[in-house]
């Protein structure tokens, strides 16, 4: 049985992202290749993992900026220094339509390091100012736009003009 292009791609993707890793190959080196084989099976499955929720959850997103990109899932965050460009598992949950919000062209840091937090549980604070303040995220790509972000899969209602 042959399986969806979309999924065959993804895992091919993971799987050699995994088998990048240098611990992988540094195991594969020296002969414990059962072990590399085991972990790379373990992080291919914890990606998908991020992937489905990256799909499933109301919040969830993808940002990047000059300090890397991360991928924020609710009360979990994967990350990495690197732009999307070399962070697949970020490009794959982008590409199967969750939130991106590109803040390199944002050049107001001041701004930007005042603004609010993206809820993490879906609760909003009905106040938004003070510390460990939150909105959601279309309210946060609303504030973000206005510095100059850009922004994928925008989940935002279509706003006739």
């Amino acid at each position: 049985m042959k399986g969806n292009p979309m999924q065959t791609g993804v895992l091919r993707v993971l799987r050699a992202t995994a088998a990048s890793w240098w611990r992988h190959k540094e195991l594969r080196r020296t002969g414990q290749t059962a072990l590399a084989q085991r972990l790379e099976r373990e992080t291919v499955l914890r990606d998908l993992g991020y992937l489905k929720q990256a799909a499933l959850l109301p919040n969830a997103h993808v940002i990047c900026g000059e300090g890397g990109t991360f991928i924020h899932l609710g009360w979990a965050t994967v990350s990495t220094l690197a732009p999307i460009e070399r962070f697949p598992l970020a490009a794959l949950a982008v590409a199967r339509g969750t939130p991106f919000i590109d803040l390199r062209p944002v050049t107001d840091v001041f701004a930007f390091a005042n603004l609010p937090r993206v809820t993490r549980n879906g609760s909003v604070d009905p106040d938004h100012s003070g510390p460990g303040r939150s909105v959601s995220l279309t309210t946060y790509i609303d504030m973000v736009v206005k510095l100059g972000a850009s922004i994928t899969n925008d989940p935002r209602p279509r706003r006739s003009i």
